[in-house]
């Protein structure tokens, strides 16, 4: 689909649906970037992965929130790979409780990280996107971002404001033919999952149509086709990947 020479940045991939975008892209062709903050061993390991199956890959740390490693990245990303075509941000976390008892530190650390990461990275690499030949930007956020939560609504607020940062983006990167596009998951079999009870997880897939979650595959093949130059005349959408749940 069109990946070779393209250079591709997943944030917070050294695990879950970011590792799983990481390896989609690297096999289809892509240099891969595989972000991290603190799980160096984890990048690796996702590294080594795409090597062995002769793909190109490389790690480098950085805080998402953090404007200065951000900075530091871009520059070893460049030293290594050239400008960056493709922009994933994907980085992360969720602090759960309910609102009545969340405290701002708990609002503020999640906000931070999942939507003023986006940010930081976006306008750091925003350039390199609008002057790629394909550019790319695109937001992984969650069907939480349009249904809500319980004992999410910090997680749900920064994931509802992926929508409305990608929308603007795409208008304002439409001149240079790049696009902005978000891809909102719902429950996926991750590690995140497997934390959750087994009677809450049968009272999940209950509400899903489809019946069952989705697996990292099928999302990271989602991304890849938004990513592609095929999807050239898709931008400002958010695609769902959430076997019905919001129908």
């Amino acid at each position: 689909m069109g990946f070779e020479d393209r250079t591709c940045l997943i944030t917070g991939s050294s695990r879950g649906i970011g590792s799983g975008i990481a390896e989609e892209l690297a096999d289809k062709g892509a240099n891969v970037v595989i972000n991290y903050r603190a799980s160096a061993a984890a990048a690796e390991e996702v590294a080594d992965r795409i090597r062995e199956r002769g793909g190109e890959a490389m790690i480098s740390q950085a805080d998402v929130t953090d404007e200065a490693e951000v900075a530091a990245m871009h520059e070893e990303i460049d030293d290594a790979y050239g400008s960056v075509d493709v922009l994933i941000n994907n980085a992360g976390i969720n602090v759960d409780t309910m609102f009545s008892e969340m405290t701002r530190a708990e609002w503020d650390r999640v906000i931070e990280v999942d939507l003023t990461g986006a940010f930081v990275c976006t306008k750091e690499f925003f350039d390199d996107i609008a002057e790629a030949p394909e550019g790319r930007l695109i937001n992984i956020s969650s069907v939480v971002g349009k249904q809500g939560n319980l004992g999410q609504a910090n997680y749900a607020a920064a994931k509802s404001g992926m929508f409305g940062l990608t929308r603007t983006l795409a208008i304002e990167l439409a001149d240079s033919g790049s696009t902005s596009n978000c891809v909102a998951p719902g429950f996926t079999e991750t590690s995140m999952i497997e934390g959750i009870p087994e009677r809450v997880r049968d009272r999940i897939r209950s509400e899903i149509p489809l019946g069952r979650f989705a697996t990292i595959e099928e999302v990271a093949a989602t991304v890849r086709f938004v990513a592609s130059p095929e999807a050239s005349y898709i931008t400002g959408e958010v695609i769902d990947v959430n076997g019905g749940m919001d129908l």
